[in-house]
């Protein structure tokens, strides 16, 4: 993934740790008016004009046409101080933790990129980890099209980085069907490693150009990568073109017969629009199970679910515990700063919870015109394989569930620690994303800022602390095989075995370079359309 933006997400500042996330102060957007904002008498700590009085001045007002209004943009000239005015008294209105930013001088910083960076807390979690590590920015142009599409250009080969500075290691986490990663000419297999790509080695080669061949930003880019088959330890070269890649949200359903019951397991990677259909042929499709009696147990696998869209996660919640448990009861509900307790600061509409999606929602989901029933599982109890990309919608499905007492196991790494989302905000031709609510759940809960985690963890790395085990990653075994060392230990913990050694890792933490076993955590990079709470209109 390569980022364009001062983004200072844990995922895409790590990629390699030496990747440039330098940012061009391109044209301004935003939606000012037509007179100069007020003369301003200087700082005056601790008073906020209204974020609309600067909103659309800018250093470098933008020409042409808004592609998301189809309208001329209404930037008129500003100074990079009236941006930072905007971006004080946005902050200060919508930050969830506004009173923790320090309050500082507009005028005192050239760069509004750098202003923006400081317009958060300072505090930390009880880990010792930053309380806010979601703040970040993008461009007004870069994100208006990845949002749209929900696409990015690749090869559907899902990378996991064993270790990101050298000597790094670089091994394949997935594939997309019908994508050139599995094309016969590269035939691509989870575990495989990645030696060397344009002739760049990858253990110490230069960053720039891995991070060129790995992420490309455009389709119609070829590279050459050399794969070592971990197994017969020989290599191969091959040659991908990238393209536009859709992802395919939901793999590998299956039923595994056990002589305790069947289980169903669900490979589910995105919470994006189309997972709603897939999600329902996925649930049917364990519902026809022996006959229409369905299955036993759940294993749903979001080890690298970012998040995408919320009310994705609620609908499969519904279809995991069904009507019973979950009928008039709340899935999430936002909670924005003390200033908002009734009203959504950004919409301007009464906050209302998000509920268990009962019925297929219509556009821009496609899982069938709205209202039609979604089936269910009826599941008083789920396991669900995580990792630290387990982030923001995903574990919203585990702590939805476990508000109206869904039994939920936990089998693998603690998750990312993300029950937090934001509203996009345009100014100036930049795209910014400051944290303005938490999600809880119908028990008031949503305070998992270190993550979950499996009950077995050691203290020091724990989160809020779900039953289940800790477990590394398994890159030797297909997603899906019951004999893959988190689903083998799912398998097992039904059957009343316990935990062994915990082996899982915590948020932000890689195998150690040198690692004899390929079972290790990884990060797995992922667009930020997929790593985050997305809300509907």
């Amino acid at each position: 993934m390569h980022v364009k933006g001062t983004c200072v997400n844990k995922i895409s500042a790590r990629l390699f740790l030496l990747v440039s996330l330098l940012v061009s102060l391109a044209a301004c957007g935003g939606g000012g008016g037509g007179a100069a904002p007020p003369p301003q008498d200087g700082w005056e700590p601790g008073v906020f004009l209204p974020a609309s009085t600067f909103a659309g001045f800018c250093q470098s007002p933008r020409s042409g046409i808004d592609p998301q209004t189809g309208q001329p943009y209404p930037d008129v000239q500003g100074t990079t101080t009236d941006e930072n005015n905007f971006l004080r008294s946005f902050s200060n209105n919508t930050y969830l933790w506004y009173s923790e930013i320090t309050d500082r001088d507009p005028s005192a910083y050239p760069s509004v990129l750098t202003y923006f960076g400081l317009l958060k807390t300072t505090a930390t979690t009880p880990s010792g980890a930053p309380k806010d590590k979601f703040h970040f920015t993008y461009d007004t142009d870069d994100w208006y099209q990845l949002s749209q599409s929900g696409t990015s250009a690749g090869y559907g080969a899902v990378w996991a980085l064993l270790s990101a500075a050298p000597p790094r290691e670089i091994v394949v986490a997935y594939t997309e069907p019908n994508s050139p990663a599995v094309a016969p000419s590269a035939n691509l297999v989870r575990g495989e490693e990645i030696i060397s790509v344009d002739g760049t080695n990858v253990v110490d080669g230069d960053p720039a150009i891995l991070n060129a061949a790995f992420w490309p930003d455009n389709a119609g880019e070829t590279h050459s990568f050399v794969v070592l088959d971990p197994t017969s330890g020989t290599t191969r070269t091959i040659s991908m073109t990238s393209q536009i890649i859709t992802s395919a949200p939901v793999q590998n359903t299956e039923v595994i017969n056990t002589l305790s019951g069947d289980v169903g397991y669900i490979l589910f990677n995105d919470h994006i629009a189309t997972a709603e259909q897939a999600l329902i042929d996925a649930i049917n499709q364990l519902r026809a199970n022996n006959g229409g009696l369905g299955v036993d147990d759940l294993v749903l696998d979001i080890r690298y679910n970012g998040g995408g869209y919320l009310a994705i996660a609620s609908e499969l919640a519904y279809m995991i515990a069904g009507p019973a448990a979950t009928a008039g009861q709340t899935f999430e509900l936002l909670q924005f700063n003390d200033k908002h307790p009734t009203t959504n600061p950004i919409t301007g509409q009464s906050i209302s919870p998000t509920p268990f999606y009962s019925q297929t929602l219509g556009p821009p989901f496609n899982g069938g015109p709205a209202g039609q029933a979604l089936p269910t599982l009826n599941l008083s109890r789920v396991y669900v394989l995580t990792g630290g990309g387990t982030c923001s919608a995903s574990e919203a499905i585990i702590n939805g569930l476990r508000g109206v007492g869904v039994d939920v196991v936990q089998i693998g790494s603690t998750t990312c620690g993300k029950p937090y989302g934001f509203y996009p905000q345009d100014n100036c031709g930049t795209t910014f994303f400051t944290i303005q609510f938490r999600g809880v759940n119908a028990a008031n809960f949503g305070d998992y800022t270190d993550g979950f985690s499996p009950l077995n963890t050691p203290v020091s790395e724990a989160g809020t602390v779900v039953p289940g085990c800790s477990i590394a990653d398994d890159f030797t075994k297909p997603l899906g095989d019951p004999t893959e060392q988190r689903l083998a230990v799912a398998l097992a913990y039904r059957d009343g075995v316990a935990c062994p050694a915990p082996s899982g890792f915590a948020p932000d933490t890689l195998g150690k370079p040198g690692d004899s076993s390929a079972q290790q955590d990884a990060i797995v990079p992922k667009s930020i359309w997929r790593t985050n709470r997305i809300m509907t209109p």
